[in-house]
């Protein structure tokens, strides 16, 4: 069995307290990894169209000490409960879309609530106190950390117009507040930073900047640095009033632009003052890895693609037949100068993607590890099967890999006595395609030499992003 077995849907919720485990978890890793991602493609009558669409589900990764225990369960988005009331998918997706008139279309236009089920399937987080499923809308879906039973969608307290949003917002060190990105879609379109303060049970943002977009881009991510928030507008665009008339979802109404630039605007965190917008040439990034300040200039680290076809490539028809990606990302810094000026260097020729730093730690400063999942550099259209460590000071690489499994991002969680940057242990879902189930694995961060692995009995199905908990409570 290959990699296919990742876009199979897992039939079922579990509860086990306890998994077989090869290796000795570290006694000091007593916390929880939450973990997100597509649990169906099938939506009763109806199919998923892409990857991104799946209907989520949260699986909880228990650490006791010497044990693992695991549990998954659906989230109950508002999708959710309209396919499990009605048999078919009530409203859009990505890439996906319900079969409606032009009348419904223009009445749900650019409304958050009636036009998107917050199918939220992206990633977890905890924002205001309260533990939140979250995908590109402004809509978390909150849930129950111990049970993993949702509480419901997340109204916030505030006016803040917009329908596009990052699933991966950045904490302010100074503050312990959120900070995000949201996309307005209008006549006059503007991308919005804002502040979600980090007192519990608040649930008003405030908007930190504006900045006035004729045609927004598709922006998934964006980069945090001591002082500045960095947003890399890539020309990737949607005309609004074209999205109204096309009756098509929200993928199918991007369009390429490559003779536009690709810009990075730099915004102060305090005062909301654009201090500049850098070009570049015209490239695409899903994932931001990290953004630090030096002697004035600013530095932005992203893993690139050269078009919009890393989108293109995960619709399900292509997935299933086995096709694999037809570009690996590429680690590039940018350097955005005070004159102005922009260029870029290559990292690393190893390709890999969902990136993940020592985020506590260095998130916003210069640094030296990334970790991902990486491919065959000499075939890069075959699907990630290896989990990558880079020093992006020097470009050496520590490799993972073992025939017939798929590992999923990498998750670091640091060691308490935090002797140096990679000091912990890094924690991965893979898929064990030959034996038709599933594993966490737990790597020594510093030597990337396997650890433990705790084994599940069934496969999981490829998710996106997860993040991991010291206390549930805290």
């Amino acid at each position: 069995m290959d990699h296919r077995m990742g876009f199979s849907p897992l039939e079922g919720e579990f509860e086990f307290d306890a998994l077989p485990i090869e290796g000795e978890v570290p006694p000091w890793l007593r916390g929880t990894l939450f973990r997100n991602g597509p649990g169906t493609w099938e939506a009763g009558k109806d199919r998923m169209r892409h990857w991104f669409d799946g209907l989520a589900m949260l699986h909880r990764f228990g650490f006791h000490g010497d044990g693992v225990s695991y549990a998954n369960r659906y989230l109950h988005s508002p999708q959710y409960r309209h396919v499990q009331r009605e048999g078919a998918i009530g409203y859009s997706e990505f890439a996906t879309d319900p079969c409606r008139s032009i009348f419904k279309r223009l009445a749900s236009a650019f409304s958050p609530e009636q036009s998107f089920g917050s199918n939220a399937s992206v990633t977890v987080h905890k924002l205001a106190g309260r533990f939140v499923a979250l995908t590109e809308t402004p809509l978390p879906v909150e849930f129950d950390p111990e049970t993993l039973e949702t509480v419901g969608v997340v109204e916030y307290e505030d006016d803040v117009e917009g329908i596009g949003t990052s699933p991966h917002p950045h904490t302010d060190p100074e503050s312990g507040d959120a900070l995000n990105t949201i996309t307005h879609f209008s006549r006059t379109s503007e991308y919005k930073v804002f502040r979600l303060p980090a007192g519990a049970g608040t649930a008003r943002r405030e908007v930190v900047a504006r900045i006035l977009a004729r045609e927004p881009a598709y922006m998934h991510s964006f980069g945090q640095t001591e002082r500045h928030v960095v947003l890399a507008e890539y020309p990737l665009v949607v005309n609004p009033l074209k999205m109204l008339l096309t009756g098509r979802p929200y993928a199918e109404n991007l369009e390429w632009k490559p003779e536009r630039p690709t810009r990075f605007h730099v915004v102060d965190k305090e005062s909301g003052k654009l201090i500049g917008s850098h070009e570049a040439e015209a490239f695409f990034a899903f994932h931001h890895v990290n953004a630090f300040e030096r002697d004035g200039e600013i530095f932005v680290d992203l893993l690139t693609y050269p078009d919009d076809a890393a989108i293109r490539d995960h619709y399900m028809d292509a997935l299933r037949s086995g096709k694999g990606p037809t570009a690996a990302a590429e680690l590039r810094r940018y350097r955005l100068q005070p004159n102005g000026s922009t260029s870029y260097e290559t990292l690393t020729g190893e390709p890999f993607e969902l990136p993940r730093i020592n985020y506590e730690a260095r998130n916003g400063h210069d640094y030296s590890y990334v970790y991902g999942i990486g491919q065959d550099r000499e075939n890069p259209e075959r699907w990630p099967d290896r989990l990558v460590k880079v020093n992006v000071r020097d470009g050496s690489t520590w490799v993972w890999r073992e025939e017939g499994c798929y590992p999923g991002e990498p998750v670091f969680v640091p060691a308490p006595d935090g002797r140096s940057e990679d000091s912990g242990v890094v924690l991965s879902v893979v898929l064990d395609a030959a034996a038709g189930t599933s594993l966490l694995l737990i790597l020594d961060a510093g030597s990337f030499a396997e650890v433990a692995r705790a084994q599940v009995p069934h496969h999981i199905p490829f998710g996106f992003h997860g993040q991991y908990f010291g206390e549930v409570g805290d």
